[in-house]
């Protein structure tokens, strides 16, 4: 290939990843994926996988495409393995058989065993050409949680908490309002709803008395978690109340009472249980938000993919000390008042 069909080929991947982002907080267990079809160097279609269970990226590409002759002298640019298998929707791969593209080109293959390679072996089999690996560092990017989902049978974890400038994340009683502003409150909410799952342990929940919904943005509320070993905690709570899912793990019982279940886990290895089982539960990504003992039990259990910490430039004098944390800063971000950090493991 020449310099400038590389350059092509990255281009227009870059718009499928663009493009695949969109369906952030809609389409979780499954992967988030854009595609661009291009005949002539012109984008004729484009799509994404916008919410779970309805239409592939590939589908709304191909139906975006107001002349269909062109298909077969086209190229079609897509972030992740083109699927093989029946799941809630037809296989992506055939619906690009039947239209007769030229080219496929490939960010990702596909960790998922149901397609793993079969995808591109039934576009190679019907005399499609085929090129992978175009952007696939970025596209691993956006993909991370599926991809920890599947290849480390755990879901992505993010650690969040907001500590003031001498260190403390809250103050002696527990009292953490407001460390942070309202901008990165704001920024908070955004985050919730990109999320399968929220997490807090037992002091938190009693002390903040948390909804941990989407209430500054607009997006899907994501399943609570509380970790209350003892189940201590009061039925009054805003945890326990409303349509929201709620999954309370403790070591006592295993039971559902409306919109809570109970799971019961083993004192063993607490956190490492609890992760194992919202795996089970098709968790593929959740944010810990405190408070600093449950964070601190996470990192010292090396379960955590990246930290987003707040620095305000407020002081407590003393307090509740903020989780210490070793890793790779990838950004520093400032805000209005606050600074956000982020940690990768």
């Amino acid at each position: 290939m020449t310099e400038l069909s590389v350059q092509k080929d990255q281009l227009y991947m870059q718009r499928a990843l663009e493009l695949a982002t969109l369906g952030s907080g809609a389409v979780s267990p499954n992967p988030l994926v854009g595609c661009v079809i291009v005949h002539d160097d012109r984008i004729i279609g484009e799509g994404w996988h916008k919410v779970y269970g309805e239409a592939h990226a590939e589908v709304n590409a191909v139906n975006s495409v107001a002349d269909k002759s062109l298909l077969k002298e086209s190229t079609v640019y897509v972030t992740l393995e083109p699927c093989s298998h029946f799941g809630k929707t037809p296989p992506c791969a055939d619906l690009l058989i039947k239209e007769n593209v030229k080219r496929v080109v490939i960010c990702n293959d596909d960790p998922f065993p149901l397609v793993a390679g079969k995808g591109i072996e039934k576009l190679e089999l019907a005399g499609i050409q085929i090129t992978r690996n175009v952007l696939a560092e970025a596209g691993r990017e956006v993909n991370k949680r599926f991809f920890t989902f599947v290849e480390k049978k755990r879901p992505y974890i993010i650690l969040k908490w907001a500590q003031t400038a001498d260190g403390f994340i809250a103050r002696e009683n527990y009292d953490s309002k407001w460390i942070s502003d309202e901008y990165s409150r704001q920024l908070v909410h955004k985050w919730r709803a990109e999320e399968d799952a929220i997490l807090v342990g037992s002091s938190t929940a009693l002390h903040d008395n948390p909804t941990l919904n989407v209430r500054d943005w607009t997006g899907r509320d994501p399943v609570r978690v509380v970790i209350d070993r003892s189940l201590k905690l009061p039925g009054s709570l805003n945890l326990f109340n409303g349509p929201q899912r709620t999954i309370c793990y403790n070591l006592k019982e295993e039971k559902t009472k409306e919109n809570v279940h109970f799971a019961k886990i083993g004192e063993g290895q607490f956190i490492e249980e609890v992760v194992k089982d919202l795996c089970t539960r098709k968790i593929q990504s959740i944010i810990v938000e405190g408070g600093a003992k449950t964070l601190q039990a996470f990192i010292d259990a090396n379960l955590w993919d990246e930290a987003r910490v707040f620095y305000s430039p407020i002081h407590f004098q003393n307090g509740i000390e903020a989780p210490h944390i070793k890793g790779k800063q990838m950004q520093e971000i400032k805000l209005k008042a606050d600074t956000l950090k982020i940690i990768s493991a």
